[in-house]
């Protein structure tokens, strides 16, 4: 068992949820694995026709990802792990899908634009306010797949401006399936639908759709260098430093 994870299985379904409320479900690095190992055992369960994805507590889907994880590590070398982790989610043969109740920022944003379709209710927030939190900056990859998801304009509003989206927004651009107050029951609806097809067609559409976005997921070349001199300069230092300190930090890149 994971901790932060909890993963339950019925009949053609594995929810997975993200359970650390007091920190508004951000991930840790063994909440990643849990679910990079999940990803890896349900690639050729065929048994298995939807993954749900939600966050306990009824304030956050996930909230980014634990910030005390990047002190001691790697920084773009666990960028690149994650990367890898949201490709193989994305790629997954099942149905998958972002149950979305409270704030979805950061690694989970990430993580619920990596999933073929996202519900919400009316209190859900999307964004990326990087810029204003820690001083860092996305992969490649997960920059395009959020344009791919929200468009362009709201892409750049939310890495640009710091702003967060509301869920009829996201909804009216097409980001959202649908807004609803009774998350449980859009779920149950959505699953029994998904029942009932054709596992056939649903496998081999996702295959014709991953494959079309091959290409808007590949990163430039020098990604990486890109990202470790952000990674090891003085904006991250202090925006890491003042997150763990529940200070604003002071930027001067």
């Amino acid at each position: 068992m994971t901790p932060g994870l909890q993963i339950n299985r019925t009949d053609g379904v594995v929810e997975v949820l993200f359970d650390r409320p007091e920190r508004h479900n951000a991930f840790t690095r063994a909440m990643y694995e849990g679910i990079a190992s999940l990803c890896a055992e349900l690639r050729e369960d065929r048994s298995v026709k939807a993954l749900v994805l939600r966050g306990a507590g009824g304030r956050a889907f996930a909230a980014g990802n634990e910030i005390s994880d990047f002190v001691d590590a790697d920084a773009v070398a666990y960028e690149t792990w994650i990367r890898e982790l949201l490709r193989s989610l994305f790629e997954l043969p099942q149905v998958t899908i972002a149950a979305i109740d409270g704030v979805c920022v950061g690694g989970g944003l990430a993580v619920a634009t990596h999933c073929d379709l996202r519900i919400a209710t009316p209190h859900s927030r999307f964004g990326y306010p990087i810029a204003r939190t820690l001083g860092n900056a996305l992969s490649a990859p997960i920059v395009y797949r959020c344009a791919a998801v929200f468009g362009e304009s709201i892409t750049r509003e939310m890495l640009l401006a710091s702003r967060l989206v509301d869920a009829q927004r996201a909804h009216a651009v097409g980001a959202v399936m649908c807004v609803v107050e009774d998350l449980d029951a859009e779920v149950a609806t959505l699953l029994d639908g998904i029942g009932r097809a054709s596992g056939v067609t649903l496998r081999t559409t996702k295959s014709q759709l991953v494959q079309r976005s091959q290409a808007l997921e590949v990163a430039p070349a020098d990604d990486d260098d890109v990202l470790r001199e952000v990674y090891t300069g003085t904006d991250f230092s202090e925006g890491v430093r003042a997150f763990l300190a529940k200070e604003k930090p002071h930027f001067t890149g």
